[in-house]
């Protein structure tokens, strides 16, 4: 199925593409969530009238992106978790978690857009990207210490 992305989607294309994906994607996923529309002609032409709002408000985003990056940058947060003796973690450090840290240290942010790279599954320093917007990341460091 030909669909025209509205927004970026991880993995799928950017907005504005033409793409092609599977039928149970689009209707379950993208269409539901507003992600994008079926490429037909009518489709395409009202895309191509509200491409303006849509860049203006993408910019909006990634300027609101970029001030709360400042904001982050060089955060570092601490999360306690159960060890073994070995010092090894008895599960792995979730995105959730680090949502919840940064929440406490006041800064929102949506768990979807923290990337673990495989999770943390030792304790130490890791450093773990957040995507705020298609063009802004950050990073901040996660620090694992035994739980007391």
């Amino acid at each position: 199925m030909r669909v025209i992305l509205m927004q970026d989607v991880l993995h799928t294309g950017e907005r504005g593409e033409v793409v092609r994906v599977k039928a149970g994607f689009a209707r379950n996923y993208l269409f539901p969530n507003g992600l994008a529309r079926e490429a037909t002609t009518g489709n395409m032409q009202y895309f191509e009238q509200s491409k303006k709002k849509i860049e203006i408000r993408h910019e909006a985003d990634r300027v609101t992106a970029a001030e709360l990056a400042e904001k982050i940058q060089g955060t570092q947060i601490t999360i306690a978790k159960r060890v073994s003796e070995s010092e090894t973690l008895y599960g792995s450090v979730t995105a959730a978690e680090v949502a919840e840290a940064l929440e406490n240290a006041g800064i929102h942010v949506d768990r979807r857009r923290i990337d673990l790279e495989g999770g943390i599954k030792s304790i130490g320093d890791h450093p773990v990207r957040i995507d705020l917007h298609s063009d802004v990341s950050v990073e901040v460091t996660v620090t694992v210490v035994p739980e007391e």
